[in-house]
C-alpha cells in the first residue's frame, strides 16, 4: 500500500491555495480572452489607443472608466455594422413570419447566430444541442436582453415547417429563431457574415457569431468549447454588464470540503460530446435518456455504436431505425471516439445509473438485446 506523504491538513492547505490560484488566474485569463473579432483593430489604430501608465494611481479608476466610455461612445456614432452593412432581405422563421433581417432580426439587439440545416447528421446538431445548454446557462436572459438566431445554409430544402420541427427537437425558446429564405437573400447574409466560399454543406462553417448591434461589436466564437466561457463572452457583449458586481450567492462560493478533484475519462467524454443530447436519468432530451443503457442494450452494438453511428444506418440496423424514429430532430454524428473511449464512457454511465438505484426502490432492469 502506498504511503501517505502528506497529512489531511497539509493536503486541505494545498487544495485551498490551488484553488485561490485557479480561481485568480482563470479572472484573469477571461478578463484578457476575448472571442475572436470580426474585424481586428488595426495595429496603428491600437497602439494610438493604449492607455498610457503616466497617471497617479488614484486617478487610474476614473481615466479608464472616461477611456472606455468615450470608446463606447465614439463606436456608437461611427458603427460600420448597421443598416449600410447588413442586408435587410426578408427571412422566414420557424412560425412562417415574415421578416426583415436587419429591422426585425438584429437591430438593436445583442444575438447570438449559428449555421445550420436540418439533414445535417454531423456538427449541426451538436451545436444546436450546446446552444440549447447555453441557453439554460443564461437563466432567462435569451429572448429578454439577447436572441438566438440560427440560420439555414440550405434554404433549397429547408423550409419553415422543417426548421420549426428542428427548432422543437431541441426545446427551443421564443427567444430562439430559426430562418430560412430566397437562396439569394441567405447568401448575401452568409457573405456579410464572412462566408464567402462555395463549400458543401458537409464542410460548412461551424462557428458561431456573437454581436451587439448597438455598439458594433461583432466576433467569432465556437459552441463546442466550454459553455461557461461562452456564457461569460456572450454577457461581455452588452458593456453594461461589464459594470455590474456579481457577488457569488450562496450555493456559488467554494466548499473546501466538498471540493474534489478527479481524473474520470468517462465522465470527460459523456460532458463534453453526450450531455448536450442525453441525461441520465433526468428524462428524454434530443436523444434518449442514457441510464441503465448498458442493461437494455448489447454491450458490443453500444461499443460500435458509439464508435461510428453512420455504420449502423447504412446497414439499416433496426435499434438505429427505430431511435431515428423516435428522435427525428437529429441524429449522432461521429466524434472519432475510440473503443478505449466507448468503454470509459460506458463505464461512467453504469456508475451513474447505480447510484440512481440505490437511492431507488427496485432494481436495475435486466439485459436485453433486443
Amino acid at each position: 500500500m502506498q504511503r501517505r506523504l502528506l497529512s489531511t491538513s497539509s493536503l486541505s492547505t494545498i487544495a485551498a491555495v490551488a484553488v485561490v490560484a485557479v480561481s485568480t488566474a482563470a479572472a484573469v485569463f477571461l478578463t484578457g480572452a476575448r472571442s475572436q473579432p470580426l474585424s481586428p483593430i488595426p495595429a496603428s489604430k491600437a497602439a494610438a489607443t493604449a492607455p498610457q501608465d503616466t497617471q497617479p494611481a488614484a486617478e487610474a479608476p476614473k481615466q479608464a472608466a472616461h477611456e472606455a466610455a468615450s470608446r463606447t461612445a465614439s463606436r456608437k456614432r461611427s458603427n460600420k455594422w448597421g443598416a449600410n452593412y447588413f442586408p435587410n432581405v426578408p427571412v422566414i422563421d420557424q412560425n412562417g413570419r415574415t421578416l426583415h433581417f436587419y429591422d426585425d432580426v438584429i437591430k438593436g439587439k445583442i444575438v447570438v447566430i449559428s449555421f445550420i440545416y436540418t439533414n445535417c447528421q454531423d456538427l449541426c446538431p451538436l451545436t444546436t444541442a450546446r446552444l440549447a445548454q447555453l441557453e439554460d446557462k443564461l437563466d432567462g436572459a435569451v429572448g429578454r436582453d439577447l436572441y438566438f438566431v440560427s440560420i439555414t445554409v440550405d434554404p433549397e430544402h429547408d423550409t419553415p415547417e422543417r426548421m420549426k420541427a428542428f427548432a422543437d427537437a431541441f426545446g427551443a425558446g421564443p427567444g430562439w429563431l430559426f430562418l430560412t429564405g430566397k437562396v439569394e437573400d441567405i447568401r448575401a447574409i452568409d457573405y456579410k457574415f464572412g462566408d464567402r466560399s462555395d463549400r458543401s454543406l458537409n464542410d460548412h462553417r461551424n462557428e458561431i457569431i456573437l454581436g451587439n448591434d448597438t455598439i458594433g461589436d461583432w466576433q467569432r466564437a465556437s459552441a463546442l468549447g466550454d459553455l461557461g466561457d461562452l456564457a461569460n463572452s456572450v454577457r461581455q457583449m452588452k458593456p453594461e454588464w461589464l459594470n455590474e458586481a456579481h457577488l457569488p450567492q450562496r450555493d456559488e462560493r467554494v466548499d473546501l470540503k466538498k471540493f474534489v478533484f478527479h481524473n474520470d475519462p468517462g465522465q470527460t467524454v459523456f460532458q463534453r460530446f453526450c450531455s448536450p443530447c442525453h441525461t441520465i436519468g433526468a428524462g428524454d432530451r434530443v436523444g434518449p435518456d442514457l441510464r441503465d443503457v448498458s442493461a437494455r442494450r448489447d454491450h458490443a452494438w453500444l461499443i460500435n455504436f458509439i464508435k461510428n453511428p453512420k455504420k449502423a444506418f447504412r446497414e439499416n440496423d433496426p435499434i438505429a431505425l427505430a431511435l431515428a424514429t423516435r428522435f427525428p430532430g437529429v441524429r449522432m454524428p461521429i466524434f472519432g471516439l475510440t473503443e478505449a473511449d466507448a468503454e470509459d464512457v460506458l463505464t461512467y454511465l453504469d456508475r451513474q445509473s447505480a447510484r440512481i438505484v440505490d437511492g431507488a426502490t427496485g432494481t436495475a432492469p435486466q439485459a436485453s438485446h433486443h
